[in-house]
Formats: structure tokens, sequence, C-alpha cells
């Protein structure tokens, strides 16, 4: 007797542990599914159980733009989590990341939930798993933790999460209300889906463009974990979708992260049949695009899987589908719980192959790389400024790199002219191989042209980084290492001389835009020069900054303050003496216009592309640094837009002249302003009167496209029902890369060089401007399409075609982008043309 009650005090502080780790019910006070639980309460609840519980630790990783934490937690037996140093590092040995050999032997399971705010259910269906891992009463799920750590992030997207579910919380029904026409079923703009800045984070795994993105990724790439699942939501018409993956599948991609997934699949399927719930696998979500939550993690190794939840953010707490049935949160969150014990359970059971396959995956990819292309050349006459954004996104993704540090003659692929030829390596020219741990990653973002398995797919098919940074670059099918590290050059500090009469910057990259961003703030006056110049040897291109100390005699302490702002961009000064130049237009001639700093504004709301609002949003506030206002489209007829000299209208259905918002903006450009137009938003002006915008130039050219593009062989029109599909996308642009002829002379090619790269998602075209019009940028005939897929017919639709447009519209101006230069953020080359559109005006 004596033992037994020396055993029951043992066991007392374990039995008391768990006794006092309240389900989700008893911690928040109402069942899972009868409402949504707001972010800072699911964090609580994840405190709750670490603190009660010694197989849970938490750790935070980083903070929203809303100042919301971001946190994971590691879930295992008490044995694995005491070691979490160690298992972290084995597995970067494993990798090739550290040097040694494992000790431990641990595959991590990482479940990602709410990458889309308004897929709110995973954030309830995070609590329920978390719950079950700790619950005496489902020993099978903690039993399956001896062979995995597990690791859950609740919210990804915790300021999205938390714009639907206050939203939602305003809305809802004391009762359930099914009806799809009820308020609480009709999100409005900008919906929850997206972060602060309205960016879709499950699109920025690689460029990492966002807060969130960068803080989640540098945790993520600190473990590498071997199964990543990311749960998310569909249309309330769609059941459920787990793994396998739909076609195309990248031929990178392992025998083994394939049959891990037929294994998954089948072993989620049989817990669905159990319960008479429909699902589907193979369709929809392909594994191409390498920046979302179920491709990065396969290009670094990892079984990666997209879940998706038929409800998304219109389903609420209940809604009726097409067949009349409720589809409720209970049930969505019962479903996507059930999806994640299955993949605890199905890498428990194949631990050790799992193990044994990631070491596999990197030691195989690093020493023989499946890519036809296995290295890298980035020239080093490219700006150093160009270069720079290149390397901090191979830093961020772990990607190894250095210089070539000989000379030598070799072939390759030239990205920018689409042709292999003959080229000299120099010892300063940059290399990237693929003989390295991130072998795949670094081959699936520098190959030229993706092998499409399939051309019905999910996202863009190109996005070549030579391509997306404009950068004169080789590809080349051998190896080649470099020779040396690479060191970037050290930035000599500018220095004040009061006998400058004026500092000249380079104007080429986006760290110049920034410099002059400040200036700007500070009320500094800079002049840009519409031509080339030279001042005693040294010759200084067109759009070089110009800030004279002229016109600045109100700025105290004006050198200092030039070089300081200078020095905090690492932007080199030009320093003259005088203004009489060698050759060019001396800096009092009006070609050496002095630029104002333009009030700014941005038309938002629900008739805009919210993702195109957002880039324009981080890209003013976080990039440029620079104030602007952002005006409601629907409050538009009704304001004063007299005190802005620029508006940017992103694309969106606006109507036409007929709308009173397209009247109120046409009739401000004609009094004096810019109006910057993207993509859709050109609709409103094209074939209007008063605008040159043409779908085509005349008749002739409009019959030619139309006979080309519209009239079917008779294999199209006699084709069977299932194959439309494939036929209709001759006419479509999936993300493609085009080469766009740029007139560097006009202030919006200043600094872009005579080439650029354009990412084209749809086939919309417009004709050459004429009557005074400036074709900036344009798709001439001939071959000009550089990769990714392009229908035959949609490419026969685009030569002789504007990209970039400028024309003069009363006293005011119309700038036209076509394609969007901001595309999610990492389109580093179309950045500065977005900057000449609001600070370079016609000289």
């Amino acid at each position: 007797m004596r033992i037994i009650y020396v055993l029951f005090l043992c066991l007392m502080p374990f039995f008391s542990a768990m006794a006092q780790t309240k389900s989700p019910a008893a911690f928040l006070g109402y069942e899972l599914g009868s409402r949504f639980t707001p972010h800072h309460r699911v964090v609580a609840y994840f405190e709750h159980v670490a603190a009660e519980n010694d197989e849970v630790v938490l750790e935070y990783y980083g903070e929203t733009v809303e100042h919301r934490p971001l946190l994971v937690a590691y879930v295992s037996s008490k044995s694995h989590i005491d070691r979490l140093d160690q298992i972290q590092e084995d597995n970067l040995r494993r990798a090739g990341l550290l040097e040694g050999t494992p000790q431990t032997r641990l595959p991590i399971t990482w479940l990602s939930y709410n990458v889309h705010g308004n897929e709110a259910v995973s954030s309830e269906a995070a609590m329920m798993t978390l719950y079950a891992t700790v619950d005496p009463q489902q020993k099978e799920v903690s039993g399956w933790l001896e062979n995995t750590l597990l690791v859950i992030d609740p919210c990804l997207n915790p300021d999205g999460h938390e714009r639907y579910v206050g939203w939602y919380a305003q809305k809802a029904h004391g009762q359930l209300q099914p009806d799809p026409q009820s308020m609480e079923h009709l999100e409005p703009w900008p919906s929850g889906r997206p972060n602060h800045y309205l960016f879709d984070l499950n699109r920025d795994w690689v460029w990492q463009t966002q807060r969130e993105s960068r803080q989640r990724m540098e945790l993520y790439n600190r473990w590498l974990p071997h199964v990543h699942v990311d749960f998310h939501e569909m249309g309330i018409d769609a059941p459920y979708y787990f793994a396998p993956a739909a076609a195309p599948i990248h031929e990178q991609l392992s025998p083994f992260q394939q049959t891990f997934q037929e294994w998954f699949g089948r072993n989620t399927a049989r817990y669905f049949d159990e319960n008479n719930w429909f699902y589907y696998t193979k369709e929809d979500f392909d594994l191409l695009y390498p920046s979302y939550g179920d491709t990065y993690p396969m290009y670094t190794g990892a079984i990666g899987m997209t879940i998706e939840q038929g409800g998304s953010g219109r389903a609420g707490l209940g809604m009726l589908n097409a067949l009349g049935d409720t589809v409720t949160l209970t049930d969505r969150i019962l479903h996507h719980h059930t999806t994640a014990v299955s993949a605890i359970e199905t890498t428990a059971t194949h631990s050790q192959q799992v193990l044994d396959e990631f070491a596999e995956y990197y030691r195989f990819n690093s020493t023989q790389p499946k890519s036809r292309y296995k290295s890298f050349v980035i020239k080093a006459s490219n700006a150093p400024d160009k270069v720079q954004p290149l390397l901090d996104l191979l830093d961020k993704n772990g990607i190894r790199y250095g210089k070539s540090g000989r000379h030598a003659p070799l072939s390759g692929f030239h990205y920018l002219k689409g042709t292999t030829e003959r080229f000299t390596m120099d010892p300063e020219d940059l290399i990237i191989t693929a003989y390295q741990p991130k072998s795949v990653l670094t081959q699936v973002l520098f190959e030229p042209e993706p092998v499409l398995t399939d051309s019905l797919t999910y996202d863009i098919t190109s996005w070549a980084l030579p391509y997306a940074f404009n950068l004169e670059s080789y590809a080349l099918e051998s190896r080649l290492d470099p020779g040396q590290a690479y060191i970037g050059s050290e930035f000599q500090l500018n220095q004040p001389d009061s006998g400058t009469l004026a500092y000249l910057a380079p104007w080429h990259a986006m760290k110049h835009a920034k410099f002059l961003s400040a200036l700007m703030k500070s009320g500094i006056r800079v002049r840009n020069a519409a031509y080339g110049f030279r001042i005693g040897e040294t010759s200084y291109p067109v759009g070089t900054l110009i800030i004279t100390r002229g016109g600045n005699e109100r700025v105290a302490d004006f050198h200092k303050t030039v070089t300081d702002i200078a020095n905090t961009f690492e932007v080199p000064l030009g320093k003259t003496r005088t203004g009489f130049v060698d050759s060019g237009k001396d800096f009092g001639s009006a070609q050496v216009q002095a630029l104002k700093a333009p009030k700014l504004a941005v038309i938002a709301g629900e008739k805009s592309n919210s993702l195109q609002v957002g880039e324009l949003w981080h890209f003013l506030e976080e990039e440029l640094a620079y104030p602007f206002v952002m005006i409601d489209w629907t409050r538009l007829p009704t304001m004063d837009l007299t005190t802005y000299e620029v508006i940017v209208l992103p694309s969106g259905d606006y109507g036409n002249l007929s709308n009173p918002g397209i009247q109120k903006l046409r009739e401000w450009v004609q009094q004096g302003g810019r109006l910057v137009a993207t993509e859709e938003a050109l609709a409103s002006f094209a074939d209007q009167e008063g605008s040159g915008l043409k779908k085509y130039r005349d008749e002739e050219e409009e019959s030619r496209i139309f006979e080309a593009t519209h009239i079917g062989s008779e294999e199209e029109l006699t084709s069977p029902y299932q194959l439309r599909d494939r036929l209709r996308i001759s006419e479509e642009v999936i993300g493609a890369v085009l080469q766009v002829q740029i007139d560097s002379t006009h202030p919006l090619g200043y600094g872009v060089g005579s080439a650029y790269y354009t990412l084209k998602n749809r086939a919309t075209r417009y004709a050459y401007l004429e009557k005074g019009g400036v074709n900036v940028g344009f798709i001439p005939s001939g071959t000009n399409h550089r990769a990714g897929f392009i229908g035959r017919k949609a490419k026969e639709s685009l030569h002789q075609s504007l990209v970039i447009g400028y024309e003069k519209y009363g006293k005011g101006e119309l700038v036209y982008f076509v394609d969007n230069p901001l595309f999610r953020g990492f389109w580093e080359g179309g950045k500065l043309l977005m900057v000449n559109a609001i600070f370079l005006r016609n000289h």
C-alpha cells in the first residue's frame, strides 16, 4: 500500500497539470464554431496550453504592421522538447547548411494557418489541433509526437484575420442565417484576405516583400521542416481539397515528395470516407510557381501541401451552398483538424524514410543538379546599385554566391537577348552555382523557362530573376563555381564641400529614388538632366539628379544636409564648382528642370484591384517613404482634387465617361493634373473622346488581329467540350515575360535603359499612340517573347502594341501602364518606371 501511495503522490503533478489544461471551449467560454475567435484570444489560448504543458513551447518570431504578435508552438514529447536546439541544428546539418553529423533523428511537421485572413476557420482549427496533442483522451495523437516535432503557426496573417473577424462580428445575426444574400455573407472591399498592406502573403514566400513574410521565413529557414501543410479555404460550392497536387508538377520535385503526397492523400481520404465527407484531389492546385506555401517548401526539400476547405470569407458561421446544404463553421473546423491529424500521423508513420529522403534530396541535388542550366553569371557590367537588391533576395533565401575571380571565355544563354552566345567572364562577375545546398530553389528561380507539363496553371509561368531585376546575365549548362567570396565594395562617405556649386547623383536604381524622396521631404530642390552632359573628364547620363546651391538658399547647412542624406542611402555624389558644362545643357537651361515634390494621391475602394492598391501603398510608404493620400473611389465625385498634382489610378473597373468619378478625373487632368493609370484602368480612357488611347490604330489593324485571334480552325470549332479550356489558352497570357523597347530620352524612361522586361498577365492590347502621344515602351514586331506561357493567338495580337504611353490631355498629362510595373512588389525592374511617372515631368 505504501508503494501505491508513493506512486500516487508522484503522479499527482501530472494529473494536476492535465486537469489545468482547458479545452478551447472551456478557456474561451464558447464552443469552437459558434463564433470567430479574435486573434488576441487565439494567442492567449496558445499561451495557456504552453504554460500548463512541458511538451509545448512557444516562440514569438515577430510582429505585424498593426503590432500583433506572430508566434509558433513547438509540440512533441518532453525528451524532444528538451533538445530543440540540437534537433534544429542537426536538421541543418542534414541539409548541408551546417558542418557535422546529425545526432538526432526526428522529422518536423509544420502546420501553417490563416495566411489569408478571411479564411478564418484555420485559426479555430489550430486551437482544436493544439488541444488534441495534450488531451489525455486523445493519446493516439500524443503518441505520434514521439516520432515527430510538430510546429503550429496559428495565424500567419493576424491583421487580415482581425479585419475579417471584426467585420463579421458586427454583421452576424444572433441566430444562424445561411441565406447567401445576407450582409454577413457579402464581405466588403478589400476583404480580410490580404495583410495590412493588402498583399497576398501566400504569394510572398520567396519574395518576402512583407514584414510578416520576412520574419516567418527567417524562422522557417532556421528549421527547414520535412512536411509543411498550408491550410486555406476556397469557394463555398467546392467541397474539400487535399494532396496529391495537380499538374503541372515541376520537374525538380522528387519521386518521394510525390509519393508522400499520395500516402497523405490516401490516409486523409480514409478519415473523410469514414465520415461521408466529400473531397477531391489532383485538380486545380499545381506545383509550379515558387512562392506558395506548398511549392516553396517543396523546393527546399519538404513535402509541401495546400489544403482547401469550401467556405472562405463568405460562409461565416454557416451558409447555403448551391445544393442547398448549410456549410457550417463547425464542420469546416473539424475537416481541417482531421487533415492536420492525418498529416501528423503520416509523418510519424514514415518518420525514418522522411528523414532519409530529406537528406538524400540535399545530397543529390547539391551534387547532381537536374536542370539543364547548372550555373548563372550576373555580369559586373551591371550597376552595383541594381545588383544589390538581387543579392538581398538571395540572402533572404539562403542562396550562396561569389565572385568569379578570373577571366574565361564561356558560352551561355543570354537572358535579355533570348539567345545562346559566347561571352567573356570577368573576375568581378557574380557566380551563382546550382552545386550548393539550396540547389533546387536556385535552379527554379533562375531557370530561363520552366518546363510546363501542362499549360493550365494556377499562377504565372515565369519569374526568372534576371528579368525581374533587368540584369545582364547568362545561364550555363556546365558547372561554374565562384573563385572568390563576394565582398561588396565599401561605400566611401560623401563629404560636405562649401565650394561645391552642385552635387550630382545617378539615376538608375531604387536607392536613387529613395534619395530623391528624402531630399524632397527635406525641402531641397532637385533638378534633373534631360540630356546627358560632360564636365571635364566625367560624363553624366540623362536623368542625372542635380542638387544646386542656387534655389536652396533657405536650406540650413545645405552641404551637410545633402551629403548626410546621400550617405544614408549610400549614393555617391559627384561635385562641380560650375554650372557651365563642356557638352550638353548648362544647369540654367530649360532642359535642366527643377523637380517639384508632388502632392500625391492613390485611388482606392470597391472598384479598385485591392492587390494593386496594396502594392502602391507598400511601395510608396515602405520603400519610397513618400507621403500620399488614399482617396475612396465612391467619394471621388465630391472630393476637391485641386490640391493634388499626381493621382495614381490602379487597375480596376471604373466605367467610362458616363461615370462621375471618371468625369471628375478627366476634368482634373484637363486643368493640369497628371494621372497615372495601370492595367484595367486604361479601359476607362480607351477609344473615348479626347483620348488618343485606342485598342487598334485603324480598321485594318483591328481586322488583322481579329482574324488571327478570333476565327477558330475547324479543329477548334468542333473540339470536344472537355478540351475547350485547353484550346482557349491559345488566347491567354499566363505571367509571361516580353521584351519592351524603351524610349530612354523620355522622362518615363530615364535610368531604365533601352529595354525593359514586362511581366504580362493578360492579353489586353492597345495600339501605338498617335497625334502627339509618346510610345515610351512598346512591343515591336519580331521576337520579343522571353519566358513564360503565352498563347499563339495572344502572341500575335501583342505585336506592335503599347506597354507604356504618355499623352497631353488639356493642360495635364495621362500616363498609361498596360502592365503592372509593381507586380507583387518583387518585379524590381518596373519600380523606377513608377517613380518616373510620379516625380519626373516633361521638359
